[in-house]
């Protein structure tokens, strides 16, 4: 799912990565920690670290991007709330549910304001999109190519996400070797 998520933040493809996959837990037949180094389509690059063995964590998700004009931040543990963070002037924090949010981010919400929001919501947002998706086909209704019913991930995701895993693992196997994602 990080794949997905950083490709779907950014508007950008990983075209390469670079892995480094260990099993630290004795008996362990799958990795528990990873260090992924990404090469985005346009120049971007991106870091990647997943870990069952960073004790205290509890599935800490913390996502950060970084651009020319300026930085994003949001983390799982404290899911209302976004910071943006500007070269010239002062960090500006967003939260849920108010009324200067867009009309995505609006549709999206939904609990009132200071209510926590997160996992379980995120994965209703997709069903009830997927589930808007197909009710304007069984209507015959021409969506919008921005509509919010649209926003769910497909077929080709997942088998992305495959991909993913696939050249992780190979690259890993050859130490840590830039590898393509087809």
């Amino acid at each position: 799912h990080a794949e997905n998520l950083a490709e779907y933040i950014t508007g950008l493809k990983i075209k390469e990565l670079a892995a480094d996959l260990t099993a630290f837990v004795s008996g362990r037949k799958l990795d528990d920690d990873g260090n992924v180094l990404l090469r985005f389509t346009g120049g971007a690059k991106g870091v990647l670290h997943s870990s069952q063995i960073s004790v205290g964590e509890e599935n800490n998700l913390n996502i950060r991007v970084y651009g020319e004009r300026g930085g994003l931040e949001w983390h799982q543990n404290e899911p209302n709330t976004m910071l943006l963070k500007w070269p010239d002037q002062p960090m500006q924090v967003y939260r849920t549910a108010n009324g200067y949010l867009g009309a995505a981010a609006a549709n999206a919400a939904r609990t009132p304001p200071s209510h926590p929001e997160g996992y379980l919501e995120a994965f209703a947002n997709i069903y009830v999109n997927f589930a808007n998706h197909i009710r304007a086909k069984l209507d015959r209704r021409k969506l919008a190519k921005d509509d919010p019913a649209l926003d769910y991930p497909k077929i080709k995701d997942g088998i992305r996400g495959m991909a993913f895993i696939e050249a992780v693992v190979k690259s890993s196997k050859n130490n840590a070797r830039w590898t393509k994602l087809g």
